[in-house]
């Protein structure tokens, strides 16, 4: 899902160019999962003169107005990844830090009868594991 301009009007953000830049890194990038410095580095690549603070700020902007949503996978930084409207979980890979999506709905079935057992109004969930991935046993 590609957020627009209006989007940003509506979640009560000005149409900026690092805004703008920094949203088209997140949706267009592979890996999705970008950290500030990565999205930081990317500008840089790309010849923009947007400063590292301004990137925090604008993803601390973009996670209040529920455009994108942080992930901490490991304890030395965060990831971020651009706001979807189904859910999935992560697969990752603790020797190359690979971040794998999946979605599974038997889990997603499953994961609804719990919270229904225990009298449970589910409004969202994560579900992360860990361990290696095939490239990290050919190293």
């Amino acid at each position: 899902m590609a957020i627009t301009n209006q989007d940003l009007r509506k979640a009560g953000l000005k149409v900026t160019l690092p805004r703008i830049k920094i949203l088209e890194l997140l949706e267009n990038s592979v890996p999705h999962h970008l950290s500030a410095e990565d999205i930081y580095k990317k500008l840089l690549e790309q010849g923009e003169d947007v400063g590292l603070a301004t990137v925090y700020r604008v993803l601390t902007q973009f996670e209040m107005a529920g455009i994108i949503q942080r992930h901490n996978f490991d304890t030395t930084h965060s990831v971020f990844e651009i706001m979807q409207e189904t859910s999935h979980d992560h697969l990752i890979c603790q020797n190359t830090n690979q971040v794998i999506e999946f979605k599974d709905e038997e889990i997603e079935q499953r994961i609804r009868e719990i919270a229904k057992q225990h009298n449970f109004t589910l409004k969202g969930h994560s579900l992360t594991l860990y361990g290696h991935c095939n490239q990290s046993d050919s190293e």
